[in-house]
């Protein structure tokens, strides 16, 4: 399917840049304390932590919808600003952890047409992006269904599709695999990692981030602790530990 077009301009600047990144919450809980990474164009890559890390915090600094009290965020060279908003969120699709956040047209193909037929395309460009969008998630026979009677994978499969269909530069994913059963679990990791687009994963599931990101980025008490390949990463027992961070029994990380 068509993803979001790369110039020999874009191809010189990363996907993302998050430069020195502080956020607090009104009550004063501090949530991100120097947060500075940078991510490539094309690349996949899991932002793993326990509960409370900052995981989710940072995920909505990506589109704008949280900005921090310091530092800085770009999207492909764009800053993440007032000015900026609209572009940056074509640019990032996000597909949050409940997929009845973003499911509620009447029908499965209305739910992925939805954010295209705001952007004032013709009908026979929102009904490309709406086939394109579903078989790229293997849900196109799908289209006449009512989302809300799907089951939970489906549900996630559907989400998934009405990100793609803006045709984002960057696909950010919450929790994917989270409350799947085995079957559906394997679906979505195998659809994901056939997306063409660069991903950002952020998840508890560390199997799962190893099968889909070739690097991972560890956040603990807002603050990245390890940056690198994941294998390197999932390999050291002793800063899994030290991260709160743990492996299913006998998984096997070839390095």
């Amino acid at each position: 399917m068509e993803t979001g077009t790369q110039t020999e301009a874009t191809t010189q600047i990363s996907a993302v840049v998050v430069e020195n990144l502080h956020y607090s919450y009104p009550n004063g809980m501090k949530a991100l304390s120097g947060v500075s990474f940078s991510v490539q164009i094309g690349e996949s890559v899991a932002i793993v932590g326990a509960n409370g890390a900052g995981k989710s915090t940072l995920l909505l600094h990506l589109n704008g919808i949280l900005q921090g009290s310091s530092g800085m965020v770009s999207i492909m060279g764009l800053p993440v600003e007032k000015r900026t908003m609209r572009e940056v969120r074509r640019r990032v699709g996000i597909v949050f952890q409940d997929p009845e956040d973003q499911l509620f047209m009447p029908t499965v193909a209305q739910d992925v047409a939805f954010g295209p037929s705001n952007m004032g395309l013709s009908k026979s460009d929102i009904q490309t992006r709406v086939e394109d969008s579903l078989a790229a998630v293997d849900m196109r026979d799908f289209a006449a269904r009512s989302s809300h009677l799907l089951s939970f994978g489906e549900k996630k499969r559907i989400a998934t599709a009405t990100v793609l269909a803006m045709n984002p530069d960057i696909l950010v994913l919450d929790e994917p695999t989270s409350s799947l059963d085995p079957k559906a679990r394997r679906q979505l990791i195998n659809i994901v990692n056939d997306l063409p687009v660069c991903k950002i994963i952020v998840t508890h599931d560390l199997p799962a981030a190893y099968e889909m990101c070739p690097r991972t980025i560890i956040l603990h008490k807002g603050q990245i602790t390890a940056d690198g390949p994941t294998a390197e990463l999932f390999a050291n027992s002793e800063l899994l530990e030290a991260n709160n961070l743990e492996l299913p029994y006998r998984f096997q990380v070839t390095i």
